[in-house]
């Protein structure tokens, strides 16, 4: 017999194995057995996140209810797919089943039981997973797993672990405090247990009983699922054996709840006849068992065993009283109140009756267990427990052995944690202090900053020195444990803080309830602050633990810094990365101390990003919204993230959490994962009556909404105060980022909003809410100082028919017994679609960007000022990258408008010299040059804003973040074309005054030529008529004879000499005529400009301060040099005077006047001013006039070619073959000096483009670039007389350098002289061109065409003597083929001889020489608008020229430009940019002597923006140089050395200079 029952037991084994295989395989999870499913798995966002389409297979059954469980769909257990939607409304005719086991038959395998699901997928998912299920099943009213059966194993498990994740509220009718409740743990909680069981086959559906059960009859809700839902009617295959558990909560009314107290539920699936050890396990562990038997009772042996020493009620639940009845009773000694019949009673009768029966057996039985305790029972049985595996019982043991210590959580925080609370929260106050500077008072800012420095190198000593404590180092030994075992130890961890929270929490927030009502808030403020601080004090979450962390972290970087050893904690922020990646929340912003631990975030994205790199993209989405409004509750149900709620603790600060993004999927969001952040509510309860409410609320919303590219604002009431509260400070941070280029997209939810027609007819509610935003919007811009801000979608990307939200209440129904509502899954969900279908909109950043994001807001936060530094290194480097490339389009525009205005010019110089002009005449050259011109600048000025549109608009460099600055590069482009244009029109112009010079003398010089030719001719027809044998000694004396008879008799006159002087003085008063006749009565005193000189201290009025004085001596030094070097310009081409050129100095004078309007110069000392500046330059260019003259007298240019009419004279006497000679003529008086004089113009401009494209392309890229350059070079050499050469002429000291490295880079490896080769070989391919096609042309048959086709084909180019051409054709009898060889030949000789001394002549006699400096034109590109800041001189380095805002990268002490403390004579240690965040003023020449605040320094100057100093580092430069050179510094400005700080004096070089790169 008992082989017959091995064989039968092996079979029935085999047989369930084979169905479980079948179903599994059937679902697709067959892979899932061994490997598990994990919650990672399932919450993360892949197609099927933004489709809500029914399963079309079988397949997609599972999957289908997980997506619908983790978003709190009541619908998850709804399973039908569309083939068997299809399959129901088929017309085929009815056909009869031959046997009812059909339908578990292979045709039917489609047809699935959910609770055959649920099974499956409890058994292939991870503990973690299971846990997550069951906890929203319970959300969802639905009935859980006690027991789960795994036939495969032959296994049943106790899911207590799983079951842990429970927490409910509830308020029994016992409870003495009427307005109390009671939260606790579910698995925690002794209650009666009441168990459900079916004995045969029954008429009666027991779950559909049980659902009644536990509601009220108006509404009904599926607890436990029965056969008339979706497939509930589809046989089992694997589900029997289950037993599934739910619980009765009571909501304190009577009217309401079911029963008064609370009570477990248990429900057994199948027949107690095939599960006897459920039916064991239930047996002892309830309060009572109800058993649903079938009409004629079985053997009732599987009652009588169960029931004989268990303390439990039994009760018979049948259809009708029969015998079989009566014989059950009688054997098991049963009497009536056992037995409940339906017989013919309603539904609601029967149900009603076993209520009772059920209340009066948990009322007379005091049994009650919790799930812990049943544990204990499951093992006697051999019934598995979940959380009996290794990992998790050593997890729980370390858990227990960190909780177990807790008595008192405040003072276990003070001892176990003792590097924060106090000491983190001063170390918070201080980092802000330092940079807001509130309390600085008189005292040197630089000294109270190295105050706040050394306080907070105190506080981190106190941190470092304490040691880390035994449960931190427990802690940290257990979350360094493998993944699995980390997870289990932290869910302990979470449970059990959790729990210990629970008892302590709600008490305190009753009492701060109760003083936060209206009347006492002023009256008990400090009680509030002081019930805040112990809410504080008693939270305790994993958080707290981690914070520990990061601030181990942050002082042994500390440590580590100050001591250059190692850090020995160097590990901890990986392992937070790792919790970060495994999906635990990560605390960003520290809700206690308001704060972000810099380091140890910086430390742990770091981490982060090498983990997943290179898959470390991201999207960032948070939720703004007030204190219990549902933003958590939200955020979990959307994505199935695991941020607190409220059951013990609310949020504080912000968290961040990380979900994966789906292989398949990333290509579509193009990202990798979503980085969801949770914050703190906005006037949250906590911080309301607090005074710092509003700014800790202002900093939590700038925070969060700058790292966002997604924000959710979520609102409960549109109506309320709180709402336009919070709307206001999001309006401000939305601002912000907008000035940033970050205008990102907004979407408003609006919870508990339930109607259907909600988004209809809410329109106007919603046009209401525009209205409010756009006003909200002009009042923050307002104060933003942004008023071109008018609509809140000039600043956000929102419209009022997709950007609003409707989501319903989120319980349907009264909790605790209300499951959640399928409308908020629902409007969830729609809201979850919309956010994925958006994030494909947006370019995903790096987590690297993220964390740089992060810091730099963190700054602007503390510093109160939210216009961002270029400290952001993003930021910076797309403003570098802009300005660069902008710079390179700048430089191609003005290269190629100098190439061409070169060869305008030097058409109009040789025009009409080598042709007769048809009507044409230089004022049409000029015109129609001047017209080519404005049609090339419009040219180029279309392309560099075509480049700069197309640079935004393919988006690469994150061009987003400079957005601001488009229009500013545009309208330096705009100026670029003006300037250019006023630059090319003067050069013209003074080409055309130059050619009218030299026409006049080309034309006295011809005919003293043309004279002296035929003289010659005459001489030579003579000589050969009288001796055609004569000697050449003999006819060089009739030449000389005839030359001096020539000359003598020439009436040939020179040019007139001007009065230059008169002249300047007549210009002069033009450009003051429309002054007024003050002015010209002023100016008709003047009689003689040369004898006028200009002194400030004598012509100036004693009244003005010395910083005005000093200031408009530097104004009126450097304006005077510039005049002097324009003149020595004009004096080095060799031109003559011209009225333009007074004009030019005058128009110089003028534009700097204007360019320091804020000195408000009088109209004397503006006279003054230019009286000496015309009286030097009128007399200079006097003498440059008369050397004109005297270079141009027509007898002195006779004389210089005196030989060559000579020898022309002799050859054709002697009718000598002239070829050779005359090539070398032409070439050496004609065609040599054009080309030099056209490589000297142009090198300068080929010398600076090498430097600007070359090796030094990074140097002059930028301005700031530039600066770095130059301060970099200062600190290698590190002199005192540089920095004071630097301090007191920045540009004279620049162009030194420039020069200096011009010189550096072309003495090496014959630079210079392969430049100017390259050059020569360009230059001489093109005469060799010209020659060889004069000589193919028909028109030249003769040497003067010939000689004019080769001028004419280079005129272009060169500029050929007019007078030294006519020399040469004068006397010529040469034959052109001939002559065009020898030209060839020595043009060929030219190139090799000039060559040859390119490479001997020294660089700096070339340099001297250039008519283009190098040094000038990089000096331009580097100097920018010139601009200095007003306070330490500091260059402005702002790209572009038309830039709307002046900046500097690191700013000065005000001491190293000689400032002195008017009190103490001391140099001052203050930098402008801890000034202007300061309390302190200033007065100067531009406040009118007023004392004005720093704060408000754009009052005075508006067009200057001095950003705050970031880090102690940033300005390490200039203190490092202060610090050396005090002394030196205070003897060159007669001062008393400077006090320097003391964190000063520890400046390393290798800081100063760490400092330079982090600005650059």
């Amino acid at each position: 017999m008992s082989l017959f029952f091995f064989f039968f037991f092996f079979f029935f084994f085999f047989l369930l194995t084979e169905i479980i295989k079948k179903l599994l395989q059937n679902l697709g999870l067959t892979k899932y057995y061994n490997k598990k499913i994990t919650l990672s798995d399932v919450l993360q966002i892949g197609k099927d996140s933004i489709t809500d389409e029914d399963a079309q297979t079988v397949l997609d059954l599972p999957w289908l209810i997980l997506k619908r469980l983790m978003m709190l769909k009541t619908t998850a257990r709804s399973i039908k797919f569309s083939s068997q939607h299809r399959a129901d409304d088929d017309d085929s005719e009815w056909e009869e089943d031959d046997d009812d086991d059909q339908e578990i038959s292979e045709s039917d395998g489609a047809q699935v039981n959910p609770l055959d699901i649920f099974t499956a997928l409890f058994l292939c998912s991870d503990s973690f997973l299971q846990q997550e299920m069951i906890l929203k099943m319970s959300m969802c009213q639905f009935a859980v797993p006690l027991l789960l059966p795994n036939n495969h194993e032959n296994q049943i498990t106790l899911m207590l672990w799983a079951m842990r994740g429970i927490v409910q509220q509830y308020r029994p009718h016992s409870l003495t405090d009427a307005s109390g409740f009671v939260e606790e743990r579910i698995v925690l909680s002794d209650l009666p247990l009441v168990s459900f069981v079916r004995l045969g086959r029954c008429n009666i559906s027991k779950s559909h009983i049980l659902n009644k059960l536990l509601s009220k009859s108006q509404q009904s809700t599926d607890i436990f699922i029965h056969h008339n839902l979706d497939c509930g009617d589809i046989p089992k295959k694997i589900a029997n054996g289950l037993v599934e558990i739910s619980w009765y909560f009571p909501c304190g009314n009577k009217n309401i709840d079911v029963f008064p107290e609370p009570v477990a539920i248990a429900n057994l699936r199948g027949d107690i006849q095939n599960f006897e050890k459920q039916y064991s396990f239930l047996c002892k562990t309830s309060t009572a068992v109800f058993v649903f038997f079938e009409h004629e009772l079985p053997d009732t042996r599987y009652i009588s065993v169960a029931s004989e020493d268990l303390k439990h009620q039994l009760f018979l639940v049948g259809d009708s009283r029969n015998e079989y009845t009566r014989n059950t009773a009688k054997n098991l000694n049963l009497k009536k109140h056992n037995f409940i019949f339906k017989k013919k009673q309603n539904e609601a009768d029967f149900v009603k009756k076993i209520r009772t029966t059920m209340q009066d057996a948990v009322e007379k039985n005091k049994h009650r267990i919790s799930v812990v305790h049943m544990a204990e029972t499951a093992r006697e049985l051999g019934i598995k427990v979940d959380e009996d595996v290794e990992e998790c019982q050593r997890s729980k043991k370390r858990a227990i052995e960190i909780t177990s210590k807790i008595t008192d959580t405040e003072q276990f925080k003070r001892k176990e944690m003792p590097l924060q609370g106090e000491i983190l929260k001063m170390l918070a106050k201080l980092e802000k202090e330092e940079c807001r500077l509130k309390k600085a008072g008189d005292q040197s800012i630089e000294t109270y900053k190295d105050h706040i420095q050394n306080e907070k190198l105190k506080l981190r000593k106190q941190q470092y020195e304490k040691d880390t404590s035994a449960t931190m180092n427990s802690f940290i030994q257990a979350i360094s444990c493998p993944r699995v075992e980390r997870s289990y130890f932290l869910k302990w961890m979470k449970m059990n803080l959790e729990n210990l929270s629970r008892e302590v929490l709600p008490n305190l927030r009753k009492k701060y309830k109760e003083k936060c009502s209206v009347n006492v808030v002023c009256e008990d403020k400090e009680d509030i602050a002081e019930l805040d601080r112990k809410i504080s004090n008693s939270s305790l979450g994993i958080e707290h633990f981690i914070r520990e962390m990061g601030q181990l972290y942050e002082a042994s970087v500390y440590h580590s810094k100050q001591e250059n050893s190692q850090n020995k904690l160097e590990h901890l922020p990986q392992l937070c990365a790792e919790l970060l990646l495994d999906g635990f929340p990560l605390e960003l912003i520290d809700g206690d101390a308001s704060s972000i631990p810099v380091e140890w975030v910086t430390s742990v994205f770091s981490e982060l990003n090498a983990l997943v790199k290179p898959n470390n993209k991201i999207v960032v989405v948070t939720v703004l919204g007030v204190q219990s409004s549902g933003k958590s509750t939200m955020l979990n149900t959307m994505f199935g993230v695991q941020f607190a709620v409220s059951n013990g603790r609310c949020t504080r600060g912000a968290f961040i959490q990380l979900i994966r993004v789906t292989n398949d999927f990333k290509p579509v969001l193009n990202c990798d994962c979503l980085l969801i952040i949770d914050t703190e509510g906005l006037k949250s309860l906590e911080l309301a009556t607090l005074d710092n409410s509003h700014e800790h609320d202002n900093e939590l919303a700038t925070l969060v909404v700058g790292l966002s590219d997604v924000t959710i604002i979520n609102i409960t009431m549109e109506n309320s105060t709180e709402m336009k509260d919070i709307l206001q400070i999001v309006v401000h941070a939305f601002i912000r980022m907008k000035e940033m280029g970050k205008k990102r997209k907004c979407l408003f939810v609006h919870q508990n909003v339930g109607n259907v027609s909600a988004h209809d007819s809410n329109m106007r509610d919603r046009q209401f809410l525009l209205k409010q935003l756009n006003e909200m919007t002009q009042a923050a811009a307002k104060m933003e100082n942004k008023l071109q801000l008018q609509n809140f979608t000039d600043v956000m990307e929102y419209d009022t028919e997709h950007g609003d939200h409707y989501i319903p209440s989120l319980w349907h129904g009264n909790p605790p017994m209300a499951q959640v509502s399928t409308g908020y899954s629902e409007s969830v969900y729609a809201l979850k679609r919309h956010l994925i279908e958006t994030f494909r909109c947006y370019k995903s950043g790096s987590i690297c960007e993220f964390l740089e994001w992060t810091k730099s807001l963190w700054n602007a936060v503390k510093f109160e000022k939210f216009i961002f530094s270029f400290r952001n290194s993003m930021v910076a480097d797309a403003y570098i990258k802009l300005c660069t490339e902008y710079n390179r389009w700048d430089w191609a525009m003005r290269k190629e408008m100098h190439t061409w205005t070169l060869e305008a010019e030097t058409k109009i110089l040789n025009h009409g010299k080598f042709e007769i002009p048809d009507k044409c005449t230089i004022e049409d050259v000029h015109y129609v040059l001047v017209k080519n011109a404005e049609s090339e600048l419009s040219k180029g000025e279309k392309g560099i804003i075509d480049q700069i549109k197309a640079y935004y608009e393919q988006g690469e460099g994150h061009v987003e973040l400079v957005e601001r600055y488009r229009q500013d590069f545009i309208n330096s482009a705009k100026f670029l074309r003006t300037e250019m244009s006023n630059s090319i029109e003067r050069k013209l112009n003074a080409a055309c005054s130059r050619r009218y010079a030299t026409i006049k003398v080309e034309r006295i010089k011809k005919t003293c030529m043309d004279t002296m030719e035929k003289k010659v001719l005459d001489l030579l027809e003579n000589c050969r008529k009288n001796n055609s044998d004569m000697s050449d000694e003999t006819l060089d004396e009739a030449f000389e004879n005839m030359w001096k008879y020539t000359v003598e008799t020439l009436s040939c006159r020179g040019l007139q000499q001007q009065d230059i002087m008169d002249k300047t003085l007549n210009n002069l008063r033009k450009n003051l005529e429309p002054r007024g006749s003050s002015m010209a009565e002023n100016l008709d005193k003047v009689k003689d400009l040369s004898a006028y000189k200009f002194d400030p201290k004598i012509n100036i009025d004693s009244k003005h301060s010395p910083d005005w004085m000093n200031r408009f001596q530097e104004m009126s030094d450097r304006l005077i040099d510039d005049c002097r070097k324009y003149v020595e310009e004009k004096r080095a081409s060799k031109v003559d005077y011209d009225d333009t050129y007074i004009r030019e100095i005058l128009n110089l004078i003028d534009e700097n006047l204007k360019a320091h309007e804020n000195l408000r110069i009088t109209e004397d000392v503006e006279l003054s001013l230019k009286l000496h500046i015309c009286g030097f330059t009128g007399r200079e260019f006097e003498d440059i006039h008369y050397q004109f003259i005297q270079d141009n007298d027509p007898l002195i240019g006779l004389e210089r070619f005196k030989q060559t009419y000579h020898s022309g004279f002799i050859d054709l006497f002697h009718e000598r073959d002239q070829c050779q000679k005359k090539a070398d003529e032409f070439l050496n008086n004609c065609l040599k000096p054009a080309v030099q004089t056209y490589i000297s113009e142009i090198l300068g401009t080929e010398m600076a483009e090498v430097m600007l494209t070359g090796e030094h392309a990074l140097v002059f890229g930028t301005r700031t670039a530039f600066q770095y350059s130059v301060l970099k070079n200062l600190l290698d050499e590190f002199e005192f007389k540089l920095y004071a050469h630097f301090n007191v002429d920045y540009e004279y000291f620049v162009k030194l350098f420039i020069s200096k490295k011009v010189t550096e880079h072309f003495s090496t490896e014959n630079r210079m002289s392969k430049l100017e080769e390259s050059l020569l070989s360009v230059v001489t391919r093109e005469i060799m061109q010209a020659i060889t096609d004069s000589e193919q042309s028909t028109e030249t048959n003769d040497i003067r065409k010939f000689t004019q086709s080769i001028c004419k084909k280079l005129e272009h180019r060169l500029v050929f003597p007019k007078d030294a051409v006519d020399a040469f054709l004068s006397l010529s009898n040469v034959n052109e083929q001939q002559f065009a060889k020898m030209l060839k030949s020595s043009v060929e000789e030219m190139d090799q001889s000039l060559k040859k001394s390119y490479k001997a002549t020294d660089i700096q006699n070339i340099l001297e020489k250039l008519q283009t400096k190098p040094e000038d034109v990089l000096f331009r590109r580097v100097w920018g608008c010139g601009k200095q800041c007003p306070f330490c001189k500091a260059p402005c380095e702002a790209g572009g020229v038309a830039h709307t805002k002046h900046f500097v990268s690191v700013h000065r002490p005000q001491g190293l430009k000689g400032y002195i403390h008017c009190c103490s004579g001391k140099l001052l240690t203050v930098i402008c940019s801890s000034l202007v965040y300061s309390e302190l003023r200033f007065s100067c020449t531009d406040t009118k002597g007023e004392w004005h605040p720093f704060k408000k320094y754009r009052d005075i100057y508006p067009d200057w923006e001095i950003q705050p100093d970031p880090s102690i580092e940033g300005s390490a430069y200039w203190k490092y140089v202060m610090a050396n050179f005090n002394e030196q510094f205070a003897k060159e400005y007669n001062a008393k050395p400077a006090e320097i700080p003391s964190s000063w004096k520890t400046i390393t070089k290798t800081q100063a200079e760490k400092s330079l790169k982090c600005t650059n």
